[in-house]
């Protein structure tokens, strides 16, 4: 029977949290798109405005999970000093 790794960090993505993201962005892009209608009144565009406020907050917590994850992965022994990701420039 196999080990399970000693730090959760190093386990596949829980696909709930995943899927709660992707909920969560196209929820945040259907607002935007409900305000930017401006058919919508101020208290409407204010509930809005909080609900897009929260959903923004979710998504980047999210991304800052991922984003730990990623330098967890890319130096296991020292995540604080693994360098950011820069892609190669296109010709």
């Amino acid at each position: 029977m196999p080990k399970s790794p000693a730090n959760p960090a190093t386990t596949a993505p829980d696909a709930s949290s995943v899927a709660q993201f992707e909920r969560s962005l196209t929820e945040l892009e259907a607002l935007v798109a409900k305000m930017e209608g401006g058919e919508l009144n101020l208290d409407e565009s204010l509930r809005s405005f909080e609900r897009g406020i929260a959903l923004c907050r979710s998504c980047q917590a999210a991304l800052e999970q991922a984003e730990a994850r990623v330098k967890l992965l890319l130096d296991p022994e020292h995540p604080d000093s693994a360098q950011d990701f820069s892609p190669a420039e296109e010709p």
